[in-house]
């Protein structure tokens, strides 16, 4: 029982480095139609067709990839709490990639967590996720990889985690707590009333395009605390690589429950709506993914996300609310947080909170806002962010990084601010909230007042 207890005791730790790895990844890679095969090609054509679509879909280059490096090539490096993890070269090469896995330890792989060698693989491989891919599907990944993927010969990094947390087997007690069976053939899960519509977006999004991985807060173990809608919890909100992975369940508040299914297909084809534009590892996701998704797998994915119940059913709407538009006009409210705005802020986001649609984010009534916990305004606002190039938006907007220009204390007062005003409902943000986010992000210093020496 000690044994076990501390294998147990290590799995969770080598898991944090992994979940730490793939908080980089998220949400990214597809192309703009359902895959056809070319005129005059047959199965097999279409068959490796499916599987770029489906890479795309899962964002597999977006680990796979190091900075300047060759598409899917590994070498990726990733700090984590215990040290450094560097993503394997996942090209057919046959010496140093994958060019001499059979099927079945490919599948084996992707899908179950378990490498050529017998070995664990870390979690930051979403295979939890993938274990709900059909082994058609997996099979076209497959085909795609060993066939249209250009070999290239790259020798894998090794971890540089110490010993003994560089030690591999206690990963074996984590799948087996925590990764469910890979699935058969047939959409798997979905009850029998379901759409066929439905079906197709739950199993993309439970699936290949693995959204809880971001989008699922996680356990002791660092597990996702749901793999699927059984549970409320599923698609609730996480933390990600320093910014909140939102709420896509139906709350009106901080979640999807005022967006139609429309806005959320306008949000993945193009990182912006009405709501609220994409920033950070999301942005990534909408210009190296979602954009380039089916409109049918678009929708798909979007009627799913409206069938999801309220993480919390009591919370209330929000309604908007004029007092703060009325009194910056005025110049009545002499606080820090609305002198702040009006100095900062104001001339894109406008003294009523609505932004300018498709070009500078709504702050009123907005679900990013809202929600309880401020780490990713805090990071935008420290850092600055760039909307995606994509398609159906080529406009290209950011905005900037005002880490050197405001203190701890200015941030929170004019985050405060804003989450209190125009109708907004959200906890305020304290000085210490943006210190630690300051830090953990690497922003620039505060400058230097005398309130904060």
């Amino acid at each position: 029982m000690k044994k076990l207890t501390m294998a147990v005791a290590s799995s969770a730790l080598l898991a944090t480095a992994a979940w730490t790895a793939h908080a980089l990844a998220q949400d990214q890679p597809a192309k703009a139609q359902q895959p056809q095969a070319p005129a005059g090609k047959g199965a097999e054509a279409q068959l490796r067709e499916q599987g770029r679509y489906l890479a795309t879909a899962a964002d597999c280059i977006a680990c796979h990839t190091a900075k300047g490096g060759k598409p899917y090539a590994g070498g990726l490096g990733i700090a984590s709490p215990i040290g450094t993890i560097y993503s394997p070269n996942i090209t057919p090469d046959k010496a140093t990639g994958i060019g001499g896995y059979s099927f079945e330890a490919f599948d084996n792989a992707v899908r179950r967590g378990i490498a050529k060698d017998g070995s664990t693989l870390y979690p930051a491989m979403p295979y939890p996720s993938y274990a709900k891919m059909k082994p058609s599907d997996v099979k076209a990944l497959y085909a795609y990889f060993m066939h249209d993927v250009t070999p290239v010969e790259q020798q894998n990094k090794a971890t540089a985690i110490p010993w003994p947390l560089s030690m591999r087997w206690p990963l074996r007690f984590w799948r087996m707590a925590f990764a469910p069976d890979a699935v058969g053939e047939g959409v798997p899960g979905a009850p029998a009333t379901t759409s066929e519509t439905v079906a197709r977006g739950r199993y993309l999004v439970e699936g290949a395009a693995h959204c809880g991985t971001c989008h699922t807060p996680r356990g002791l173990g660092l597990q996702e605390k749901a793999l699927t809608d059984d549970f409320r919890v599923y698609l609730s909100g996480g933390v990600v690589d320093g910014y909140v992975a939102k709420n896509l369940r139906g709350d009106r508040k901080d979640g999807l429950g005022e967006w139609t299914p429309e806005q959320i297909v306008a949000f993945l084809k193009s990182g912006r709506n009405n709501h609220a534009a994409a920033f950070g590892g999301m942005a990534e996701v909408v210009q190296r993914s979602t954009q380039n998704m089916s409109d049918a797998d678009l929708e798909a994915i979007a009627a799913y996300l409206k069938t999801l119940s309220p993480a919390n059913p009591a919370q209330s709407p929000l309604a908007a609310d004029a007092t703060a538009t009325q009194q910056l006009r005025a110049g009545t409210d002499r606080s820090n947080g609305a002198l702040t705005f009006v100095d900062n802020c104001a001339a894109c986001h406008r003294t009523s909170g609505s932004g300018y649609e498709s070009t500078f984010p709504t702050l009123a009534l907005s679900s990013v806002v809202n929600s309880d916990d401020p780490t990713s305004l805090i990071h935008i606002v420290l850092k600055g962010g760039q909307m995606p190039w994509t398609k159906a938006a080529p406009t290209h907007y950011g905005m900037p990084g005002f880490a050197a220009r405001l203190t701890d204390r200015d941030i929170a007062d004019v985050l405060t601010f804003v989450r209190s005003s125009w109708g907004n409902r959200a906890p305020a943000v304290s000085a210490s909230d943006v210190a630690k986010v300051r830090k953990a992000v690497r922003a620039a210093p505060q400058p230097a007042r005398p309130e904060n020496g």
